[in-house]
C-alpha cells in the first residue's frame, strides 16, 4: 500500500488522524515522522507536525484486502476470516456470507481458482512458501466425504468386473483424497495419468491378486479330492479285508446278514466249494437249445 501524508498540530494528533483515515489500529500501521510541530514566535507562524503512514504489510492484511476486493468485484457481499500459522507456514481463510454458491462454482472450480490467486499474491514477496486453504460453508469437508464414497463404490465395481475405471479430471488435492481412501485396499490400486488440468485417477485391479487366489483354491480342491479318494480306497480295502476274514470254506460270509454292500460273491465258487467249469456247462446248454429249436422246425414242416 502507498504511503499517505497526514498532518496535525502535534505528532500524536497526526498519528490519531492517520489511524482514523486508514481504519486500523496503531499496531497494524506503519508511520514515519516527516516534520515535528514548531510553536513559532509568540505563538505565531507555527508549523504543524507532518507524518506519512500506511497499513502495515502483513500476510493476514494482504490476504484479507485482496480477497474482499475480488469478492466485491464479483457482486457478492461477504467477509473473509483469515488465520495465519507462521510456524507451519499455512494460512486458512473462511468466507462468511450469503449466496456462497457463486463463490464455490461447479464442483468447487471457482473456489479453487480464488485459492490459487490468493496463493500467488501471498507468496509473491514471501521468503518461505505459504500453503493457502480457502473454504466456505464447510464445502471442503463435504467434498472430501463425497470423493471417499465415490472411491469405494468404484473400487467395488472394479473388483466385480476386473476392468480399470478412469475418474473425471481432478485437482491435486482431490486426487490425493482418492489415493488415500484406497491405499489400504488389498485388491485394487490407484495411479494418476494425463497432464494438468486434465490429469485423472485410474482405479485398477492389482496385478497377480486373482491369479494367486485361484491357484490356491485349485490346490486346495485338488488336495481335498485326493484325500477323499484315498479315504475311499482305504475304506474299500478295509471292507474287502474284513469280508475275506469272515468267509467260510464255501466262500460265503459266516453270518447270514450281509452288512457290507461292497461284498461280492466269488464268481467261480459253487455251493460245494469246488470251482465250476462254466465253459462246459455253456456248451451243454447251447446243445439243448439247438435240439429244441430243430424239433420246433420239424413240427412246423409236418404241419
Amino acid at each position: 500500500m502507498d504511503w499517505k501524508e497526514i498532518s496535525g498540530k502535534t505528532v500524536d494528533e497526526a498519528i490519531t488522524v492517520a489511524m482514523l483515515e486508514l481504519g486500523v489500529a496503531i499496531e497494524n500501521m506503519e508511520y514515519e515522522v516527516i516534520e515535528k510541530e514548531t510553536s513559532g514566535f509568540l505563538g505565531m507562524f507555527g508549523k504543524p507536525a507532518r507524518i506519512r503512514a500506511r497499513v502495515k504489510v502483513t500476510v493476514e492484511g494482504t490476504t484479507k484486502k485482496f480477497l474482499e476486493d475480488v469478492i466485491r468485484a464479483m457482486g457478492v457481499e461477504a467477509k473473509a476470516i483469515v488465520n495465519y500459522d507462521q510456524e507451519n507456514s499455512t494460512i486458512e481463510i473462511n468466507i462468511d456470507g450469503d449466496e456462497m454458491g457463486v463463490l464455490i462454482g461447479k464442483r468447487g472450480q471457482t473456489l479453487d481458482s480464488l485459492q490459487y490467486l490468493i496463493s500467488l499474491v501471498v507468496n509473491k514477496n514471501s521468503e518461505n512458501y505459504i500453503k493457502v486453504k480457502l473454504d466456505t460453508e464447510n464445502y471442503r469437508a463435504r467434498r472430501k466425504e463425497t470423493l471417499e464414497n465415490l472411491a469405494k463404490n468404484i473400487a467395488y465395481k472394479v473388483k466385480r468386473t476386473r476392468k480399470p475405471v478412469s475418474l473425471e479430471p481432478m485437482n491435486p488435492y482431490e486426487r490425493r483424497i482418492i489415493h488415500s481412501a484406497l491405499q489400504n485396499d488389498k485388491f485394487v490400486e490407484t495411479y494418476s495419468e494425463g497432464e494438468e488440468p486434465y490429469r485423472k485417477v485410474v482405479i485398477n485391479v492389482k496385478k497377480g491378486v486373482y491369479e494367486k487366489r485361484y491357484s490356491s483354491n485349485y490346490n486346495n480342491n485338488n488336495h481335498s479330492n485326493n484325500s477323499n479318494h484315498s479315504n475311499n480306497n482305504n475304506n474299500s480295502n478295509n471292507n474287502s479285508t474284513s469280508g475275506g476274514n469272515n468267509r467260510n470254506s464255501s466262500g460265503y460270509r459266516k453270518d447270514n446278514a450281509v452288512t457290507n454292500k461292497n461284498y461280492k460273491k466269488p464268481y467261480n465258487t459253487s455251493k460245494s466249494g469246488f470251482n465250476k467249469n462254466y465253459s462246459a456247462d455253456y456248451k451243454k446248454d447251447y446243445e439243448k437249445y439247438k435240439e429244441s429249436k430243430e424239433k420246433k422246425e420239424e413240427t412246423v414242416e409236418t404241419m
